[in-house]
C-alpha cells in the first residue's frame, strides 16, 4: 500500500473511460424507474383487483421477483434469453429489460401502499360525481398515491442506481466497469475501486439529501 497513488485520475481519463459508464448507469436508472413505475402500477392495480385469478398472478410475479437476488435475475436473463430466442441480445439491452422487470415488483408494492393510503372518501366522492371506477382511479386516486409515495419512490430509485453496478457481471459498460477498465490499463485497480466507491457515495448522498428536503417540504404542506 506504500505506492497508493490517485494521481492517474484526471479529466482526460474521465472522458475516455468513466463518462461512457456513467451515462449508461444513469440511462439504466431512468429507464428502469419509468418502466418499473408503469408496470409496477399495473401490478399494483392487479393485486387490488376483484378477480382472484388476477390477484394470484400478480402476487406470484411480485413475490417471485422479490425473493430472488437481482444479480441472479441478471445472469439468468442474459444467459437463457439467447437460448430461447435463438440469438444474443447484448449485455446493455439485457440489463434494461431485466431491471424493468425486476424493479416493477418493488415499485408495485410502493404504489399499492400509496393507493391504499388514499382515503375511501376520495373514491366515493369521485364516484358520486359520476366518474367510472377507472376514471376515479386514474384521475383521483393514482395522482394522490403518486404524490404520497414520491419520497419512497425516489429512495427506491437511489437503491436502483446503486444496483446498476451489478450489470458488470454480464460485461455491460456501466460506471463501475469504467473505473475498473481505467484501473486495469493504468495498473491501479485498488485506487480505481476506491474512486468508484467515492463517486457512488457522493452521488447517492446528494440524492438522499434532496429526498430528505422533499420529505420536509411535503410535511410542511400537509401540516
Amino acid at each position: 500500500m506504500g505506492d497508493f497513488d490517485l494521481s492517474f485520475f484526471n479529466a482526460d481519463l474521465f472522458t475516455k473511460f468513466i463518462e461512457k459508464g456513467l451515462v449508461f448507469s444513469l440511462e439504466l436508472t431512468l429507464v428502469a424507474t419509468l418502466g418499473g413505475l408503469i408496470f409496477g402500477t399495473l401490478l399494483a392495480l392487479m393485486r387490488l383487483s376483484a378477480s382472484g385469478l388476477v390477484v394470484r398472478i400478480a402476487t406470484f410475479y411480485v413475490d417471485t421477483m422479490r425473493s430472488i437476488p437481482l444479480v441472479m435475475v441478471i445472469l439468468w436473463f442474459y444467459l437463457l434469453m439467447p437460448v430461447l430466442i435463438g440469438k444474443p441480445i447484448g449485455a446493455e439491452l439485457s440489463a434494461f429489460i431485466t431491471f424493468v422487470a425486476f424493479e416493477s415488483a418493488y415499485f408495485s408494492e410502493i404504489m399499492r401502499a400509496g393507493i391504499n393510503s388514499v382515503g375511501a372518501g376520495q373514491k366515493n366522492a369521485a364516484r358520486a360525481l359520476g366518474m367510472t371506477p377507472w376514471g376515479a382511479m386514474s384521475l383521483v386516486v393514482l395522482p394522490q398515491a403518486l404524490r404520497n409515495m414520491t419520497p419512497v419512490l425516489l429512495t427506491q430509485t437511489i437503491v436502483l442506481f446503486q444496483d446498476t453496478s451489478l450489470v458488470y457481471a454480464i460485461g455491460a459498460y456501466d460506471l463501475l466497469k469504467g473505473f475498473v477498465t481505467a484501473g486495469r490499463i493504468f495498473g491501479r485497480p485498488e485506487e480505481a475501486y476506491l474512486l468508484a466507491a467515492v463517486v457512488f457515495f457522493v452521488l447517492c448522498m446528494a440524492l438522499s439529501m434532496l429526498v430528505r428536503q422533499l420529505q420536509q417540504r411535503m410535511a410542511i404542506v400537509r401540516a
